[in-house]
């Protein structure tokens, strides 16, 4: 049968993963009561989903950017709500792109009224891709990286982006193909278990950093006035690291990391960063939920014994912004964050900082909906991240859009 209402995303039902989109219902009954549903089945098969209530306008139309939410999975003018607060019905999964050559395809639906859902009024699906038209994904396996480049079209020349995620290890393209996609050559580098990289290595090389620095220097596409890295988690302070101890580093991006080295030892040209002292005796886990709060395994570091740990920051010339959530329940991301800020500032260097309330550890690209609490892939154990599902996206949409400035910037 005919649908009753038409569902239309503008300005197309294809989009990058990081578009806004306005989402309209035509052919409704003045004012009638409706609930929106987006689905989304992830790569492992994963249903998550989002609804929400909804009354049609006196002409029978629906706008998601100027029509408030009554109820379901959030309330208010949210044009972009069915995205950020998709759940998954298994607890405890992270909404994350493994194949970045195909896209997330979010089902919307209109149902009548506000309870039984059982008549469907319209739908469309809303093509999401990780990788923008023409953007070329190209595996690296020279000497011993292990890493993936994304080239935008056009001969460029580009700003060169190292992009490094965190301790969960694995080669994550996602970001990195969004970033290309916005005109940047990215190379999204792996760094801890994957292939032959062992999950939890006894000494990072300062060295395997810089031939990736190399590397994207030599690609013909990339500008020759300096990189730009960006880190989340043990992937912030070593994003930190390679813009104080390597040459050609000219901006640095860490988000929910340190300006000290944790957990890993980072062997360098004749020295050693030691790791933060910490004591996994003082990771705290919930009875009933068998969940891990880590924030307290660290040693004060503010104790001048653990300073030998620290990355000396100042001795650098990058430019410097760190990113951070206020509700953390992972890492004191904002109280290392100002400590660095703070040596920085001490030294007459240029830093910009942002914490955002109400946001949790893993600060992703816009519409990744919050992941309160996922698997940690190498401890193999229940981690809380924390965040608040409004402000926690209203903060990713901010901090992507002052990535893409700043690297611009100083690019």
């Amino acid at each position: 049968a005919a649908m009753a209402a038409r569902v239309s995303v503008l300005p197309s039902r294809r989009c990058l993963f990081d578009d806004p989109v306005r989402i309209r219902v035509a052919g409704l009954q003045p004012l009638q009561a409706v609930t929106l549903r987006a689905g989304l089945v992830d790569e492992s098969g994963e249903l998550f989903q989002a609804h929400a209530l909804y009354r049609a306008g006196s002409s029978g139309e629906l706008d998601l950017s100027r029509s408030p939410a009554l109820g379901g999975s959030y309330l208010g003018v949210e044009p972009m709500g069915l995205l950020w607060a998709l759940q998954s019905k298994t607890p405890y999964k992270r909404l994350a792109k493994r194949n970045v050559l195909t896209p997330f395809c979010v089902d919307l639906e209109v149902y009548e009224g506000h309870g039984d859902m059982s008549r469907l009024l319209g739908k469309c699906t809303n093509e999401r891709w990780f990788l923008g038209e023409g953007v070329k994904r190209i595996s690296v396996r020279e000497g011993r990286l292990r890493a993936t480049l994304f080239l935008p079209p056009g001969p460029g020349p580009f700003p060169g982006l190292i992009d490094l995620y965190g301790s969960g290890g694995g080669l994550i393209e996602y970001r990195a193909s969004l970033l290309a996609s916005r005109g940047f050559v990215t190379l999204a580098l792996a760094y801890m278990s994957f292939e032959d990289i062992p999950a939890m290595p006894e000494v990072l090389e300062l060295s395997y950093f810089e031939e990736a620095v190399n590397f994207l220097r030599k690609q013909q596409q990339v500008k020759d006035t300096g990189i730009g890295v960006l880190g989340l988690s043990k992937g912030g302070d070593l994003a930190l690291s390679m813009a104080t101890f390597l040459p050609g580093i000219k901006a640095a991006v860490s988000i929910s990391g340190s300006s000290f080295n944790s957990f890993i030892p980072l062997k360098g040209d004749g020295f050693t960063l030691p790791v933060h002292p910490y004591d996994l005796g003082r990771m705290k886990i919930s009875d009933e939920s068998e969940l891990v709060d880590f924030s307290d395994v660290l040693d004060d570091h503010t104790d001048p014994a653990t300073w030998n740990c620290r990355i000396p920051l100042e001795r650098s010339l990058a430019k410097f912004l760190f990113l951070s959530g206020l509700d953390d329940m992972n890492w004191k991301s904002d109280l290392y964050c100002q400590d660095a800020v703070q040596r920085l500032q001490q030294h007459g260097r240029e830093v910009e900082f942002y914490s955002y309330s109400g946001a949790g550890h893993l600060l992703e690209p816009p519409y990744l909906p919050l992941c309160k609490v996922s698997i940690h892939r190498v401890l193999g154990m229940l981690v809380h991240w924390g965040g608040q599902w409004r402000e926690h996206a209203k903060a990713q949409e901010d901090a992507w859009r002052r990535i893409q400035a700043f690297f611009w910037q100083h690019l």
